[in-house]
C-alpha cells in the first residue's frame, strides 16, 4: 500500500507537470500573435560581444557574417574577447576586422567573461545595448534590424531565433536541431503569443545597456542564460522573443562531446533550481507574475524526469511482484512493449510537425527523428549524475564545423 501511494504521488506530480507545458505550448500556438508596437525609428547603436577560448576554426565565419549584416556600419561594432586561448583566435579575428578585448583576470566560465567585457564597455555612452554571440556561430543578415525593432518596442532583453548550422550532420545534431525547434517553437513562441516572457537559450540574444549598468549581470551559475531569465522574472523584466532574428549555432556530432554539454546545463539548472526556485514561486503567490511560475517550473525539469524514471521503475517492479493499479495511465504504462510504441509514435509525430512548422527537411533528418527518443532518454543519467556529483567547472567543447551564412543559405 505504501508504496502505491508513493507511486500515485509521482505519477500526479509529473502528470501535472507534463501537461502544464503541453497546454502552454498549443494554447501559444494556437493563440493570435501580436506584432510588438514599435514606439520609435532610430537606429540604436549595439556592442556585439563574443566570448571566444581557442576558436580559431570557426570564429573567422561569424565575423564575416557580423561584418555582411544589413545595419549602418556605424551603428555596431564588433568585439572578441578572447580568454585563456592557446590559438590563433585572437590573430584571426584582427584580421577579420574585430575589436579586442583582452581579458585578463581568471575566468571560470562565460559569463565571467562577459562581466569582464561589459565592465570594460560601461563608459561607452553611444552603445545603447549588448548583442551575444558564441564564437561557433554564423548570422542572418538581418539580425540587427529585427532585433533594433524589439528595442524600439520597449524590450531592454531579447532571444532571437536559435537554429542548426549543422542539422545534418548525423542523428546528435538532428536531434539538437530538434530539441532547439521544440524550444523555440512551444516555449519561447508560445509565451511571445501569450504575452509572457522568453527564455535566453544562450546565444543570439539581446540586453540593453541601460539593464546591465543599473543591475549587473550577477549568474553564480554554469548556465547563464536560464539564470539570468530567471533574474529577468524577479525584476519583472519581460524577454522578447525575436523569431526573424536568426543565429545559426553549431551543435555537437559525438555523443562525449553531447554528453559533456548536457552535464553542464543540467548542473547549472539544478543550482538555478536550489537559488531561484523558491524565490519564484513566492514571487508569483505575491505578484500574480507568470513569468515567475513559468520559470520555477522550468528550474525543475531535470527532478521531473527522475520522479518519472522512478515511476517507470516501480512500475515494472509492482508488474513483477504481482501488485495491481487499477487506473488507466498506470494500465496503459504497464502494458510495456505496447505503451513503449505508442509513446514513441506520439513523439515522431509531434517531430514531424515542428519540422514541418518550421520548413526543415524531414528527409534529411531521419536519423534524428528515429533516434530523438534515446536522445532525450539519455538524459536521465545526465540529471542523476549532476543531482549526486556537483559540477563547478567548465568545460570547453570543441568547435571545428567551418561553414559560412552563404553555405547555409544556399
Amino acid at each position: 500500500m505504501f508504496f502505491k501511494v508513493i507511486y500515485y504521488v509521482l505519477f500526479i506530480i509529473t502528470f501535472a507537470y507534463g501537461i502544464y507545458f503541453v497546454i502552454t505550448g498549443v494554447i501559444g500556438l494556437i493563440k493570435k500573435r501580436k506584432n510588438n508596437e514599435i514606439k520609435s525609428d532610430i537606429e540604436n547603436y549595439f556592442a556585439i560581444l563574443i566570448a571566444a577560448r581557442n576558436e580559431e576554426g570557426t570564429i573567422g565565419n561569424l565575423l564575416d557574417s557580423l561584418n555582411e549584416l544589413n545595419y549602418s556600419k556605424e551603428k555596431y561594432r564588433v568585439y572578441v574577447i578572447p580568454n585563456n586561448c592557446t590559438d590563433q583566435t585572437e590573430k584571426i579575428s584582427l584580421e577579420h576586422k574585430a575589436n579586442i578585448i583582452n581579458c585578463n583576470v581568471k575566468t571560470k566560465n562565460k559569463a565571467d567573461v562577459l562581466r569582464f567585457a561589459f565592465n570594460h564597455l560601461q563608459d561607452k555612452k553611444e552603445i545603447d545595448a549588448y548583442i551575444i554571440f558564441d564564437a561557433d556561430n554564423v548570422v542572418d543578415k538581418n539580425f540587427l534590424i529585427y532585433m533594433n525593432k524589439s528595442l524600439n518596442s520597449g524590450y531592454r532583453v531579447a532571444e532571437g531565433f536559435r537554429d542548426a548550422k549543422n542539422p545534418y550532420d548525423n542523428w546528435i545534431s538532428g536531434s539538437y536541431t530538434i530539441f532547439y525547434l521544440y524550444q523555440n517553437v512551444f516555449f519561447n513562441h508560445a509565451r511571445k503569443n501569450m504575452n509572457l516572457s522568453a527564455s535566453i537559450n544562450g546565444t543570439g540574444f539581446m540586453i540593453k545597456k541601460e539593464l546591465i549598468d543599473t543591475e549587473g549581470f550577477n549568474t553564480k551559475t554554469l548556465t547563464e542564460d536560464v539564470e539570468f531569465t530567471g533574474i529577468c522574472a524577479l525584476k519583472k523584466e519581460k524577454i522578447d522573443f525575436v523569431e526573424d532574428a536568426i543565429t545559426y549555432d553549431e551543435y555537437p556530432i559525438n555523443f562525449k562531446s553531447s554528453w559533456k554539454q548536457r552535464k553542464r546545463w543540467t548542473a547549472g539548472i539544478l543550482n538555478c533550481m536550489k537559488l531561484y526556485s523558491f524565490k519564484l514561486f513566492i514571487d508569483y503567490l505575491k505578484t500574480d507574475n507568470y513569468s515567475s511560475l513559468d520559470m520555477a517550473l522550468v528550474y525543475l525539469a531535470p527532478i521531473m524526469q527522475i520522479l518519472n524514471f522512478v515511476n517507470m521503475i516501480l512500475l515494472i517492479l509492482f508488474k513483477y511482484v504481482g501488485i495491481e493499479l487499477n487506473d488507466i495511465f498506470s494500465y496503459y504504462y504497464a502494458s510495456g512493449f505496447i505503451c513503449f510504441i505508442i509513446s514513441y509514435l506520439i513523439g515522431i509525430i509531434t517531430e514531424l510537425f515542428v519540422l514541418k512548422y518550421k520548413g526543415k527537411s524531414i528527409k534529411s533528418l531521419i536519423s534524428g527523428i528515429v533516434l530523438f527518443s534515446f536522445f532525450i532518454f539519455t538524459w536521465i543519467p545526465i540529471n542523476i549524475i549532476c543531482l549526486i556529483k556537483k559540477q563547478t567547472n567548465w568545460e570547453e567543447i570543441k568547435h571545428n564545423r567551418n561553414v559560412t551564412i552563404n553555405e547555409i543559405k544556399n
